[in-house]
């Protein structure tokens, strides 16, 4: 594990760090081969320098986002606010996660993508990779 990733999952509370913990072995199990490392103060995986998924910590939980998550189609990922592709669930325990669920999640957020290295260059607006 990057150990970035380990150090800011160690900092969490005992649950926190379990759930961050197993998200993160299932991400590098599923995506060997992309990059990760600390974006924004939370662990983010990249894709030739896209992000695609990430989580962080809440008040309220363990927030696991997929940046192209609203194509995803999927009724358990909650969609973003704004003008990105963004859609996230929220754990407070281990128990809550599905692993199928999961895998099917990353799956996707390798194969559809929304290019998000090139929006500032394109003055915020977003287009579809894959």
């Amino acid at each position: 594990m990057n150990q970035e990733i380990a150090a800011y999952n160690d900092l969490l509370e005992f649950e926190e760090c379990q759930i961050c913990d197993f998200l993160a072995v299932f991400i590098y199990r599923q995506l060997p081969e992309v990059e990760s490392k600390i974006c924004h103060k939370h662990p983010v995986w990249f894709i030739e320098e896209n992000p695609i998924v990430g989580y962080s910590k809440l008040k309220k939980g363990i927030r696991l986002m997929f940046w192209s998550g609203a194509s995803f189609n999927e009724e358990q990922l909650e969609l973003g606010t704004g003008k990105f592709k963004d859609a996230s669930i929220l754990y407070t325990s281990l128990e809550q996660i599905n692993h199928i669920d999961l895998e099917r999640w990353i799956e996707k957020a390798r194969n559809i993508q929304w290019d998000y290295k090139n929006m500032v260059k394109r003055k915020g607006r977003l287009e579809r990779l894959k």
